[in-house]
């Protein structure tokens, strides 16, 4: 607050940060993690090996699980911080947390570095809402974990996680009858959305019955 005699007026320090916040997520969301990490491990070029996938079950297959976990950690957390950066310069708004999760899976989903030729979404979602819900994103990953367990299918278990999550997010938000912010609500659905579509190559293969176990294509 700055005073000029009698007059005074307030600079609003979180109006520049705040103009920023979807263009640091969406930078943040394009480093391709898996691509470094592969190289680094391996000498290899992830995008040719494989399923040609960035994201860390194609890390795993190529390179190895230390590459792999270190790859779905990274992941995770470039979801994850521009999030929290969202609710520690916007007083915890629903609205930029949301702008800024969305902003960060796009980015690692179309990511400039790579010719926005990036990976599915599935370990940046669950770093997202692990700080927009840390519940519904642990009961999302131990669901994800039993599917993918019990049918082999780690497509399958990514799109029974994806589908899942607007409901899980909208029953523990808060102890009922609260209820998750329509911003939340709306982009939980668009996050889920863009993860379904881009298994849209899984989705065909599971209906025609030719999607391998552990399937090569899933994130």
């Amino acid at each position: 607050m700055l005073r000029a005699g009698s007059f005074s007026f307030s600079i609003p320090v979180v109006s520049i940060p705040v103009v920023w916040i979807p263009v640091v997520a969406y930078l943040l969301g394009s480093i391709p993690f898996g691509l470094f990490i592969a190289k680094f491990f391996g000498g290899t070029d992830i995008r040719a090996e494989g399923s040609g996938n960035i994201g860390a079950s194609n890390v795993t297959r190529v390179v190895g699980p230390v590459a792999g976990i270190f790859t779905l950690i990274l992941d995770a957390a470039k979801g994850a911080l521009p999030v929290w950066l969202a609710a520690r310069y916007t007083e915890r708004s629903a609205t930029w947390m949301m702008i800024a999760g969305l902003a960060a899976l796009v980015g690692h989903c179309f990511p400039i570095w790579l010719k926005f030729k990036g990976g599915k979404g599935v370990a940046t979602a669950l770093g997202v809402f692990l700080v927009i819900c840390p519940m519904a994103a642990l009961c999302d990953l131990a669901l994800f974990s039993i599917v993918a367990i019990y049918s082999r299918y780690s497509s399958l278990g990514s799109l029974t996680a994806a589908s899942t999550m607007p409901l899980l997010i909208y029953f523990l938000w808060a102890p009922p009858p609260l209820a998750p912010p329509l911003v939340i609500t709306i982009g939980t659905l668009a996050a889920s959305l863009l993860v379904i579509v881009q298994h849209h190559g899984n989705i065909r293969r599971l209906i025609e019955g030719t999607e391998p176990r552990y399937s090569k294509d899933a994130e």
